[in-house]
């Protein structure tokens, strides 16, 4: 357990760290270790990632950022390690397949299989390379005994014994088919829903624009779907929306909706927008960006039962009072460290190892 809390303190002097690049300021502070050698090259590195993915937008960097450092406090990370039980097995060599999706996508997984006393072998997407490796050697800085228990390949993996994979549906079954004989934690897609009542406040619907337009909705944890009363009033939900109108500035965002708008007029499908987003009548959960689907119910225990139903395509419910584990309007961008995605605890998965 010596080992486990070393790596506990490093990882929240990382949170320290990281707390001086925030959403509203950039400002270096007093008493951060090797601060002389990182600040600046990170504020490099937070550069290089906006150039090589145009999603990655300063605002959005710096709230992935804000996120993890106040998720890397030492209350919150012996919080989440406090039921389990880490570092009783032999340490083993973890490969993590990273999507590329959100800026940092990977990072609780690289974060659980460190602190579960393993080794770390990384595969990142190429839409997300600049920030991990920098934020590792900083790691190491702070616990040299880490050095040669992180490494980045863009090789092919070998010499693992365990692997944490996250990809589309379609990449999924080649991870399942290629590591069938290992231990192995296979994400799919998912996307997450609101539940619509009509009973929601102002409040509310402004705060559901928060969990649909942030990353431009491309992350697991965007609601991509809504689900609404017959005979609802789209209005209230556009008004809601409406303090995230400056997003169509963004060039590639806008690419998007002017595309995706003449693939829904060219095929005469009904759809109402507001200038810069689209809403759409549809079954699936997977809306193009700068739209949302939305599917009528007429009663809640059926949808209850829908939802349930489907809960393997689902990350977050988004909902006030109406069902079990439900994520609060605005806050589906704010996870916990165990608020795991798809459900899958993944500490205990390495705990068994």
């Amino acid at each position: 357990m010596d080992k486990i809390k070393s790596r506990l303190d490093a990882f929240n002097k990382l949170g320290n760290f990281l707390n001086q690049f925030s959403l509203k300021e950039i400002k270096q502070h007093e008493n951060i270790p090797h601060n002389d050698l990182f600040f600046d090259g990170f504020k490099h590195q937070l550069k290089l990632a906006q150039e090589a993915n145009s999603w990655f937008t300063k605002d959005n960097l710096l709230f992935t950022i804000e996120g993890w450092a106040k998720n890397l406090s030492t209350e919150n990370l012996e919080k989440w390690i406090q039921n389990e039980n880490l570092g009783l097995n032999n340490e083993k060599n973890v490969a993590i397949i990273m999507a590329g999706n959100i800026p940092l996508v990977g990072f609780h997984d690289f974060l659980s299989v460190l602190i579960s006393g393993h080794s770390v072998l990384v595969k990142q997407s190429s839409n997300d390379k600049h920030l991990l490796p920098f934020l590792a050697k900083y790691l190491e800085y702070i616990l040299p005994e880490l050095k040669g228990k992180i490494v980045f390949t863009e090789e092919k993996l070998s010499g693992f014994e365990a692997v944490i994979a996250t990809g589309s549906n379609n990449t999924a079954r080649y991870f399942e088919h290629y590591f069938k004989g290992k231990p192995n934690i296979i994400r799919k897609n998912r996307n997450s829903v609101a539940v619509i009542t009509g009973r929601e406040s102002e409040k509310d619907l402004d705060n559901l624009s928060e969990d649909v337009f942030r990353y431009f909705g491309l992350g697991c944890r965007s609601v991509s779907k809504i689900f609404v009363p017959k005979g609802y009033n789209f209005d209230h939900f556009f008004k809601g929306m409406y303090n995230q109108h400056e997003i169509i500035n963004n060039a590639k965002y806008a690419n998007n909706y002017d595309y995706n708008k003449t693939v829904y007029l060219m095929s005469e499908f009904d759809i109402l927008e507001n200038g810069f987003l689209m809403v759409k009548e549809d079954e699936s959960y997977t809306s193009p960006i700068a739209s949302v689907f939305y599917e009528y119910y007429d009663n809640e225990d059926n949808l209850k039962i829908k939802l349930h139903e489907d809960k393997n395509q689902i990350q977050c419910v988004v909902a006030n009072n109406f069902i079990e584990n439900e994520v609060a309007f605005g806050e589906t961008q704010h996870p916990n460290l165990w608020d795991y995605a798809d459900g899958v605890n993944t500490l205990e998965f390495l705990a068994k190892l």
